[in-house]
């Protein structure tokens, strides 16, 4: 859900001079334990969240203090999401997904619609890096745009505000990525 961490990045990126919102896909709920996350992950269509990335970028796009052009960024099932945006979405300029990979239904290399750059971890049982690799070989294939960078962590080595798997050497190189890849590409 809507927690700090995902606040802290929207605080984040508005600081670099982007126009931010974070989507609630759980609308209202912020999970307080990983067996909750976890039902509520479940529990979540993705074909809803879809609509929802789409009608976030119609708004984003048409903001007058818009470039005109929208990136999604997702960490976990949010990267998942970001994933099936940027093959479900029209649109976007961009998408930077962190260590989430949605089912197959949402993940089709040959209707890639922007730029991808993705961040993964080494030692990550949920959202394996082998994965991440065979699909960026499956886009190279069908002639469109995916990086991937994969860091000696482990799953979600980006959330700052859980010592246990945060690697702030890993965050803060992704951080300096994704935001000059979101610079290149939306402004």
């Amino acid at each position: 859900g809507l927690n700090d961490g995902i606040r802290g990045m929207v605080d984040r990126l508005a600081e670099e001079g982007f126009l931010a919102i974070a989507p609630d896909l759980y609308f209202g709920e912020v999970a307080k334990d990983d067996g909750r996350a976890a039902e509520l992950m479940n529990g979540m269509k993705t074909e809803v969240s879809v609509d929802i990335f789409a009608a976030c970028t119609a708004w984003g796009k048409a903001h007058d203090r818009s470039s005109g052009k929208v990136a999604i960024m997702g960490f976990c099932m949010g990267g998942a999401m970001a994933f099936a945006a940027s093959t479900h979405v029209k649109g976007l300029a961009a998408a930077v997904p962190f260590y989430g990979l949605p089912t197959a239904t949402y993940l089709d290399a040959g209707a890639v619609g922007c730029p991808i750059q993705a961040h993964f971890a080494k030692t990550d049982d949920w959202a394996k890096p082998e994965k991440a690799e065979a699909f960026q070989k499956e886009v190279a294939a069908a002639g469109k745009s995916m990086e991937l960078f994969v860091y000696d962590a482990g799953h979600a080595f980006m959330r700052a505000g859980d010592p246990t798997l945060f690697d702030a050497t890993s965050a803060k190189m992704a951080c300096v990525r994704a935001t000059k890849f979101l610079h290149a590409h939306v402004g």
